[in-house]
């Protein structure tokens, strides 16, 4: 008998993968197998990626023009695709122009031509407008990728910002299972993503999806994975969807994800960073997964068998949840975004904005949450609603993943930005609904949230199928004294538009996943006027 894992230690996917539809095309293609893509922008470079199959290494030429006819090519390099890096290549162009479009292609030996992207430079000086698109939570069998596709028709976006789970890890049939998957929209491999070979082919999948390949190529994404590109809510040293003792080293399958991740995404080695735009904001790029994360505490665990739950969920809340050593980014991260947060301010950027993965505001579950859970939910739904409820109660958060079971490192953060002047607006992922959230620190108002829903992922309508979305967005408003805007139960993206006075958030909604369509049923406003912190309606 062939062992799969000994095939793929020699660098192959495996014999059992074939038997998947799909994965034989996968594998044996050749040439450009996955358009283009750009990423890490800066005020004169930008980083350029495509895959190019073929049996050996091969040298391509990159062309980077001024016009999509290439007349005047501005410029030029060679790079070489590698077999040990899943024939992928990246390559950094320099010497570029400042706030600028720019086209760019690949050429092959032997003539062949990649797709043409089109990227941008990051503006220097004054600016006077910016547009963001920002993404979360592509889980690929639960529908379509219209939101992709619906910020590709548009006009005003400069930039797009993927704050994780660009992918995810589980087998087929686990979420979705199988009557929730969208017939035609096939993963491979149909296993759990394990290894490297895993991952590769997981991500060949997905990024064989014609609207996913357009995202890429029309903009530049600055990117970050979040658990699901390794494991469900992953940490340094493990993750819950991993199970040493029949899945092996977590610091292996995490190394894999990891270098997977990099080898398929336009993306630098930086675990965090910052990027100007002139004099208008400065975005920062933050890590608050793997590098630097604390196990999340399990109030589950904590309550089981418990008798006296008051007493519990206070020593709960006194003790574990408010232990200061506790931490999200570690730090290193956290003394460097410090750092430059006041080093912006002291360039008089207008905006600080921090694209990062989870959920910063408080959220706290209503008691009404006992009456939204149908009952022939899955037996985990039910206990996580009830361990939720009485957390509420003792004012605890939700969900211990996010920023909420962080809670001193937080208030750190925040009243750090504070101090420093900063006119705070933070990007979040992860949770699948749309949240518009006040932050506060010290009493006083410290910057607002967008956090945005998933591009197909479910969010609150799959655990209170049935109950009226308006009456669950209104029930959280009304438990959460700092959430402005909610949204439980549609799909779709995020934009933020910057101007010197005000920054405007878009939430916007498709009418379906089940089909290909940009059509949009509702978009939500809320703005921030600069120096006020706070959210109104835009």
């Amino acid at each position: 008998m062939i062992d799969r894992r000994q095939l793929i230690l020699a660098g192959m996917y495996g014999l059992g993968a074939l038997s998947v539809p799909g994965v034989a095309s996968i594998l044996h293609a050749r040439g450009f197998t996955h358009g283009v893509a750009s990423g890490e922008p800066s005020i004169d470079s930008i980083l350029l990626w495509t895959r190019f199959v073929a049996e050996q290494d091969t040298r391509l030429r990159v062309e980077l023009a001024a016009d999509t006819g290439f007349r005047r090519i501005v410029a030029g390099a060679d790079v070489a695709t590698q077999g040990e890096r899943d024939h992928t290549a990246k390559i950094t162009l320099s010497g570029l122009e400042p706030g600028r479009w720019y086209f760019y292609r690949f050429i092959a030996p032997d003539g062949t031509v990649s797709s043409v992207g089109r990227t941008r430079t990051l503006p220097s000086d004054d600016v006077s407008r910016f547009g963001i698109g920002l993404f979360s939570c592509s889980n690929l069998p639960f529908g379509w990728f219209n939101a992709y596709a619906h910020a590709c028709e548009r006009s005003d976006l400069d930039l797009i910002v993927h704050v994780g789970d660009y992918l995810y890890e589980y087998p087929v049939g686990a979420y979705p299972d199988a009557a929730s998957a969208l017939p035609g929209r096939l993963i491979q491999p149909s296993h759990e993503l394990l290894n490297q070979a895993d991952y590769r082919l997981r991500y060949s999948a997905y990024r064989s999806d014609p609207d996913l390949q357009r995202l890429h190529q029309s903009y530049p994404v600055i990117s970050q994975w979040d658990d699901h590109e390794l494991a469900n809510d992953a940490w340094v040293d493990g993750a819950e969807n991993h199970q040493s003792d029949s899945e092996g080293e977590w610091s292996v399958r995490k190394a894999a994800a990891m270098a997977v991740y990099r080898e398929w995404m336009p993306v630098s080695d930086d675990l965090w960073r910052s990027y100007p735009i002139g004099d208008l904001a400065t975005l920062f790029k933050l890590e608050t997964r793997v590098s630097g994360r604390s196990k999340p505490l399990d109030l589950e665990a904590a309550l089981k068998g418990q008798e006296n739950l008051p007493r519990v969920l206070k020593e709960f809340r006194d003790g574990a949840l408010n232990d200061a050593a506790r931490t999200l980014l570690g730090p290193e991260q956290r003394v460097w975004l410090d750092t430059q947060i006041k080093d912006s301010v002291a360039r008089k950027a207008r905006w600080q904005i921090l694209s990062q993965q989870v959920v910063m505001g408080e959220l706290r579950l209503p008691g009404e949450v006992a009456d939204w859970v149908p009952a022939d939910a899955p037996e985990i739904f039910r206990r996580r609603a009830q361990a939720g409820i009485a957390a509420s109660r003792a004012g605890l958060p939700f969900n211990f993943d996010s920023w909420g079971g962080f809670p001193i490192e937080r208030e750190r953060l925040l009243a750090s930005t504070l101090s420093a002047g900063a006119n705070l607006i933070t990007l979040s992922g992860d949770s699948h609904n749309a949240w518009a959230q006040n932050l506060s620190a010290e009493g006083r108002a410290a910057g607002v949230e967008l956090a945005t829903h998933s591009v197909t992922s479910p969010g609150f309508e799959f655990l209170a199928s049935g109950v009226d979305p308006l009456k669950v967005a209104q029930a959280m408003r009304g438990a959460n004294a700092g959430l402005f805007y909610a949204n439980t139960h549609q799909r779709g993206y995020t934009s933020l538009m910057l101007n010197r006075d005000r920054a405007v958030g878009q939430f916007h909604f498709l009418r379906t996943i089940s089909e290909r369509s940009t059509d949009i049923v509702d978009t939500q406003r809320v703005q921030v006027v600069h120096g006020r912190r706070e959210l109104e309606r835009g």
